[in-house]
């Protein structure tokens, strides 16, 4: 049996405030194999973003992280930045929720794709930066490239984002809500792209989203965040079907029901009982996919 990609044991993150010492994500614990996708659910403010930045060593000095983080057996705790600086891109990277603030919005596309290329030695030629566009799903054409963020709409900014974390092929990527604000069609096509990348090139993805229909048609595994801490994961089918957390269960038992295992949804959109396609409770936000 191989040894997972990445190996997160015990992670601790406490935030240092001037009155006192706030904890964001207690004792997390969890796996993701090679080539597989893993979904992070949980409603807003739970931690799954503070999870995605300790990952990547993205966190201010204010924050305290304990625990291990092994990357295909290196242990990322502890490391300086320059070798940091060298692992992300190449053996992690990170897809922002927002592209439009993650993009350089003075720089064309192409060039900030060749950026990264060149970072990390790779070659930044504009057949290279064309491959990755079309890797990322944005068909022929070298129009795109030569197109500014703002040219381009939500659901093509974030395509290119993912042709940024994909440059050097990187085992492991960190997709932050990349379905934010993102219409049901571009939903379903993005939810397909993360599939065929794993399924093309074996990339390993750790896909963070607060919608369980996105996470049951895209997910080999769940883990379900409540306030920083894992308390399910599992299947799928299995953690939206059949919850053993009440946690679990509570986000939901309101929202629109989400197909049975074996029952067909087409491009996987969710089967609804009602007209809803979110449910907001108290603090709580999610949807349905």
């Amino acid at each position: 049996m191989s040894s997972p990609l990445l190996e997160v044991r015990g992670l601790d993150v406490e935030l240092a405030t001037p009155q006192r010492t706030v904890g964001i994500l207690c004792e997390v614990s969890f796996q993701i194999a090679r080539g597989s996708i893993t979904g992070l659910f949980g409603e807003s403010g739970c931690g799954k973003t503070t999870l995605a930045h300790a990952l990547l060593q993205l966190l201010s000095p204010r924050y305290q992280v304990r625990g291990s983080i092994r990357l295909e057996g290196l242990e990322l705790l502890g490391l300086g930045e320059s070798d940091l600086e060298g692992l992300r891109g190449a053996s992690i990277a990170l897809v922002f929720q927002d592209p439009l603030l993650a993009l350089n919005p003075v720089l064309r596309v192409g060039e900030q794709i060749a950026e990264v290329l060149r970072a990390h030695g790779k070659p930044d030629s504009g057949a290279a930066v064309q491959e990755l566009l079309e890797m990322a799903g944005l068909g022929e054409g070298g129009h795109w490239a030569r197109a500014y963020p703002h040219q381009l709409s939500g659901g093509e900014r974030q395509r290119v984002a993912i042709a940024q974390a994909l440059a050097c092929r990187p085992p492991l990527v960190v997709a932050d809500e990349p379905f934010t604000a993102l219409d049901t069609t571009l939903v379903a096509d993005l939810t397909t792209l993360f599939r065929r990348l794993r399924d093309k090139l074996g990339i390993s993805f750790l896909l963070i989203s607060h919608s369980p229909g996105v996470l049951a048609r895209t997910a080999d595994q769940v883990l379900v965040m409540e306030r920083g801490r894992i308390v399910e994961s599992g299947p799928p089918g299995q953690v939206f079907h059949h919850p053993a957390h009440p946690y679990t269960a509570g986000l939901l038992k309101d929202l629109p029901r989400l197909p049975a295992a074996g029952e067909g949804t087409g491009q996987g959109t969710v089967q609804r009982t009602g007209e809803r396609t979110g449910e907001r409770t108290g603090e709580r936000t999610l949807d349905a996919g």
